[in-house]
């Protein structure tokens, strides 16, 4: 092997030394095996039982016994794979009706799915613009979006966090007659807030411009029954791109767009990763139709879990932790320095806790964090239990 290819191959990023590091103290604690899902929100790991607080599981409706007889059903009828692209010999009546269970669910006049979240955002965003276009995203949105809007080729124009009045001053400085895509997070997949769905409708309105939101961590969380940002502002239907996944509340894989037939059809016709991805498996597709309808059929999976994350907040804002602006069932409880969140980390696992940490560059350096999450499967009893313990550790590590 050549010198030159040896230094291609060798990584020299500072994340990789800091890993080593943390291997050799044992503070590495990503890609650790869940051994078993037990009850009340626990897992098994490493033989121990623990709390799990690192979920995006948020109603609890994993090995929910509707949405498994519905993947096995699926497995049954159609074995465990498809015969290539949707658009050839893969696609099959279950992604169809998918895809009409998700858009009567968001209110949409079609949607359309993919095979996982991250593709459905880079596919759609790049698709739908291009050089000469203008796309608008909140400096926090998730890396997904960040990567399709690159991909686009379109001006790429960051505004800052849910500032709308940044926003509104780069809109004013873009040509009148281009296309214009405006696209943030509904809830901030690593601080917990939400968009400013009202500011964001009206600024579209007047500067002509699509709105796109991703709601990969409000399906479930936000809305009375649980159908998201609309519902959870009143406003009805007024997203032109709803984008999410089928991984988190929805305990299956993939992502989807619902939004106007029109939209939709393009998108089916020209997305590249529609048209050379090969189509959902039966199973994972059955067993997202089947947990939207249990979404709607046990409502009050969305109240304890709105009651559930009431009380985490509050508890831990009680015991002096900064949690930034979370209002959802992501609360991200700040470290303020790499050490002491692998430190706090290490210590709510070692007393049953399973939360992780998320460190810089991920988030700017002095907001390291631990970021929690609650779901409907915890119990209150079991919600004070882990207060307790981050309170423990904030104090024994000087975070508090």
């Amino acid at each position: 092997m050549s010198t030159k290819m040896k230094r291609v191959l060798e990584p020299t990023a500072p994340i990789f030394k800091l890993w080593e590091t943390a291997r050799e103290e044992g503070t590495y604690f990503y890609n650790q095996p869940i051994q078993e899902f037990l009850d009340d929100g626990k897992v098994l790991v490493n033989g121990k039982e623990m709390g799990m607080y690192a979920s995006y599981g948020y109603l609890g409706l994993l090995d929910h016994p509707r949405i498994n007889a519905a993947a096995r059903q699926a497995i049954d009828e159609f074995g465990t794979g498809t015969h290539g692209v949707r658009t050839l010999a893969g696609t099959l009546p279950i992604h169809d009706e998918l895809e009409q269970t998700i858009a009567d669910f968001k209110h949409a006049e079609a949607a359309i799915t993919y095979s996982s979240g991250y593709v459905t955002n880079l596919t759609a965003i790049s698709t739908l613009l291009g050089r000469h276009d203008y796309v608008f995203s909140d400096k926090l949105n998730h890396a997904s979006i960040v990567d399709g809007c690159q991909l686009s080729g379109a001006e790429f124009k960051r505004f800052r966090h849910r500032d709308m009045e940044h926003l509104e001053r780069r809109l004013k400085k873009a040509p009148p007659d281009v296309n214009k895509l405006v696209v943030a997070d509904a809830v901030f997949s690593m601080d917990g807030d939400i968009i400013d769905l009202p500011s964001l409708v009206a600024l579209c309105e007047k500067y002509d411009a699509l709105l796109m939101i991703d709601e990969a961590h409000s399906v479930g969380v936000l809305g009375k029954t649980g159908r998201g940002i609309e519902e959870h502002f009143g406003m009805g239907n007024v997203v032109d791109l709803k984008m999410g996944t089928l991984s988190k509340t929805i305990p299956s894989v993939g992502g989807y767009i619902a939004g106007k037939q029109k939209m939709i059809d393009c998108l089916r016709v020209v997305s590249r990763a529609y048209i050379f991805s090969a189509a959902l498996p039966p199973a994972q597709a059955a067993a997202a139709n089947e947990a939207f309808k249990v979404i709607l059929d046990e409502p009050e999976r969305v109240e304890k879990l709105s009651a559930n994350t009431e009380q985490f907040i509050s508890g831990l804002q009680a015991c002096g932790f900064d949690t930034l602006d979370t209002e959802t069932a992501i609360v991200p409880v700040i470290c303020g320095s790499i050490d002491n969140a692998l430190q706090m980390t290490k210590y709510a696992q070692e007393h049953g806790v399973f939360a992780l940490p998320v460190i810089s560059p991920a988030v700017p350096p002095g907001l390291e964090r631990l970021r929690a999450t609650v779901t409907a499967s915890h119990e209150p009893e079991e919600i004070d239990r882990a207060i307790d313990v981050l309170s423990a550790a904030g104090k024994a590590i000087g975070v508090l």
